[in-house]
């Protein structure tokens, strides 16, 4: 069977919580629960991230990565929906700088997956969405500011990009003497591996930059081999391969899950590199792990791993210059 291009499998992704509870043969019970969710932020499940959960598994840490529940209504004191009080570091449209040395662009408002924890997921996309005109005052930006250093590409995802917006966008920030680096913020190679195309690899492979990408996996059974396919693709065209997991309540609270996810990750060619404690998002309060439990859980995990293979657990605190370790 022939595969369809990443944009009609991006196109074709389930976007209906009744659609994707009947796919995966669950209870007609959870529905009403799924649509209230759904109402707040909407479902959005590609066919390759489909078929790797298993069908009628309540349990299955995957699915409950991106199923919606009427939980996610409740108001949790803390949790709002500007975590990270992003708002407060936007220079210019589609432009983020609260790091030194760094910034990072709103290069698309869509994902290809919508995950229950995102810390974006009430993030004013519509207001930082530039045309490519409007670029010019975030690049004004980058160009005036000689300790900047890397340019980071976010989103939503900003893979879900097209190349030629993507190939525009890299060209501008390679012609900036003092940016040394592109690193991109995916999950599109995970979610619909057949992203990781010719084309794309093209203006990848030919930028000067040094070049990053940071793929978002949270459990090793989310690595099938088209992700490994899609990987090795990147490493040959000169990239870097990280990892950011987010650590979750049933997705990935234990030391068997986080030690086979790093180890699956070396295999795959990506090097772990941080553990995210969740970001207080309004609507994802029951994926949270205390502090506590994720230092006891990274303190075990040492036992079980070589150093290498150890991603660092933080926390993204608003105001500081740059993550928290835990």
């Amino acid at each position: 069977m022939v595969r369809s291009n990443w944009q009609q499998q991006l196109s074709q992704a389930i976007r209906d919580p009744q659609v994707l509870c009947e796919r995966l043969g669950l209870d007609s019970d959870l529905l009403a629960g799924a649509q209230l969710g759904h109402e707040l932020f909407e479902v959005c499940v590609p066919e390759a991230y489909l078929a790797k959960i298993a069908p009628a598994d309540l349990s299955d840490p995957l699915l409950l990565q991106v199923l919606p529940l009427g939980k996610e209504a409740s108001t949790t004191p803390g949790y709002v929906a500007d975590p990270l009080e992003e708002a407060d570091h936007q220079p210019a449209k589609g432009l983020i700088h609260k790091y030194a040395n760094r910034v990072l662009l709103i290069a698309s408002p869509a994902c290809a997956i919508n995950c229950r924890y995102c810390f974006r997921r009430h993030f004013p996309y519509s207001e930082n969405s530039p045309s490519r005109a409007q670029w010019q005052e975030a690049l004004e930006y980058l160009r005036a500011d000689p300790s900047i250093h890397e340019a980071i590409l976010s989103g939503g995802d900003p893979l879900a990009a097209s190349d030629r917006q993507l190939a525009w966008l890299a060209e501008q920030l390679e012609s900036i003497p003092h940016l040394k680096r592109l690193r991109i913020h995916t999950r599109l190679p995970v979610v619909i591996p057949d992203r990781i195309d010719d084309a794309l690899l093209g203006w990848l492979s030919k930028s000067r930059l040094q070049k990053v990408v940071v793929l978002h996996i949270n459990h090793a059974n989310e690595i099938d081999q088209a992700v490994v396919d899609a990987c090795t693709r990147l490493k040959q065209a000169g990239v870097t391969l990280l990892n950011q997991s987010v650590l979750l309540k049933g997705v990935n609270d234990s030391v068997p899950t986080l030690a086979t996810l790093s180890e699956r990750l070396f295999e795959a060619g990506v090097l772990p590199y941080y553990l995210h404690v969740l970001d207080p998002v309004q609507g994802a309060a029951h994926f949270d792990v205390p502090d506590a439990v994720a230092q006891a859980l990274v303190k075990e995990l040492l036992e079980h791993l070589p150093g290498f293979l150890m991603p660092r657990l933080v926390r993204e605190v608003p105001g500081k210059m740059s993550k928290t370790p835990l």
